[in-house]
């Protein structure tokens, strides 16, 4: 996996750099900030919260995302916080094994490795390398508007505090909530509840190595996924291997506008009631855990303003729900495409893009995206359906077929799908944005 190219940071002269505002300092904002920069573009972040300190618990990370990571520098950093499972498992809510893969032999096919992380190591080392490409990130900054001038070639974002920051391109990467989308769109648009949330929870591994049956999942880096009726299970090892990252997908009972909230330990365990007991085992470790509301977000018809000079990418444009692992992996995708789009031949190196040259890459940008970003929405929706099916025939058909050898299309084990895995772990950055968009990108 060593023949994956680092991506030099290109250096233009000032007067041939874009000015770039970015909106949102999480995942996506900052893979942004970091794909521009080496694109050799000024950025500048505003982030509303008070400090940089990503929320949340474990991510996995895919070979398709880990190889953008290396692309940017990050491999050895990011493997000093990583686990890398070298197995998938699926099993019945009752404890039988249904099927297995081999991330190994996976991570050397597809040229990249599966990552866990916990997700503020991840969200720390991105940070750290866009101030060292010399980025900036203002806190304490929430931008409420974006105003394109197209005349004056450029956007306008107005803070909360009332301040004004004009660039040559704003992109709105400020999540599922997206302020920005409701800018670009011209009215509100509130997330849509899927009907599912999920209980994450921490567990210190040190407990799990008294007992013979949660052994295992501390002594083997793998993923294990249970699936049940309406619900399923998902755990795996982070900080290398210090803690078990647990998440519980079960049916929302939060209130109407509620999108986290503590959750009630004794309620989350009646659940399980009947489960393979290892599960009530792990549970029974549980100090405390957090349900998150689990929500999606319409595609729009574009992603960029008709006048251009405005974008969205990340969550604000295709948040999809977490059953195929993917949506922080598109975000960095995005990311790393528009960088691509905006460092290519076919934009001048002596001079600042004109605003149609600028536009030019954005359309490219999207119609890269586009397709791959609702196909991958598509197939986590439906990722959901396969993992929560009700016992009877069509949830042993589902189990028969992943016991069957040679696998399918369609099947459950989604990383081993013919018609999916190749496709969605083997992305390459430069094949597609060279075939898609007809550029040829600096490399």
């Amino acid at each position: 996996m060593g023949d994956i190219p680092v991506f030099p940071q290109l250096h233009r002269p000032e007067e041939a750099r874009l000015n770039i505002i970015i909106v949102g300092a999480g995942l996506g904002g900052l893979g942004a900030a970091i794909s521009l920069l080496l694109a050799g573009h000024n950025v500048k972040i505003y982030e509303s919260a008070t400090r940089i300190d990503e929320i949340g618990a474990g991510i996995q990370v895919l070979p398709n995302a880990s190889k953008i990571l290396t692309h940017w520098g990050l491999h050895e950093k990011l493997s000093a916080h990583s686990c890398s499972p070298t197995q998938c498992n699926l099993i019945n809510w009752h404890g039988e094994p249904l099927t297995s893969m081999s991330f190994t032999d996976a991570s050397q096919a597809y040229g990249s490795p599966f990552w866990d992380f916990h997700r503020s190591d991840l969200h720390r080392v991105l940070y750290e390398r866009v101030l060292e490409l010399g980025g900036t990130v203002e806190v304490k900054s929430r931008v409420v508007d974006c105003i394109v001038d197209a005349t004056a070639g450029s956007a306008t974002v107005e803070l909360a505090s009332g301040a004004k920051a004009s660039a040559d391109l704003v992109i709105g990467a400020d999540g599922i909530r997206s302020k920005m989308r409701e800018v670009l769109v011209g009215h509100p648009v509130p997330p849509t509840p899927t009907g599912d949330l999920a209980y994450r929870l921490l567990l210190d591994t040190k407990a799990l190595m008294g007992d013979a049956d949660l052994r295992a999942f501390v002594e083997q880096e793998q993923v294990t996924y249970w699936m049940g009726p309406g619900i399923h299970v998902v755990v795996y090892l982070i900080r290398n291997g210090g803690l078990l990252n647990m998440v519980l997908l079960v049916p929302d009972d939060m209130p109407e506008g509620a999108t986290t909230m503590e959750g009630d330990i004794e309620e989350m365990k009646a659940l399980f009631k009947g489960w393979d007991p290892r599960i009530g085992k792990l549970l029974s470790l549980c100090k405390e855990v957090q349900k998150w509301k689990l929500c999606i977000q319409h595609e729009l018809a574009q992603w960029t303003h008709p006048q251009g000079h405005f974008t969205l990418l990340g969550d604000a444009v295709h948040a999809t729900l977490p059953y195929l692992a993917s949506g922080a992996g598109m975000s960095l995708e995005d990311g790393c495409i528009l960088g691509l789009c905006l460092s290519s031949p076919r934009l001048p190196a002596s001079r600042k893009p004109s605003g149609a040259e600028l536009n030019y890459a954005l359309q490219k940008y999207e119609e890269c995206r586009k397709p791959r970003t609702s196909r991958i929405v598509a197939r986590g929706s439906h990722q959901g359906y396969l993992y929560h099916l009700d016992d009877g025939p069509e949830q042993v058909l589902r189990d028969q077929e992943l016991k069957r050898k040679p696998t399918r299309e369609g099947e459950a084990l989604v990383w081993r799908d013919p018609g999916v895995a190749p496709w969605l772990l083997g992305f390459d950055v430069f094949k597609d944005v060279s075939t898609r968009a007809s550029l040829r990108c600096a490399s």
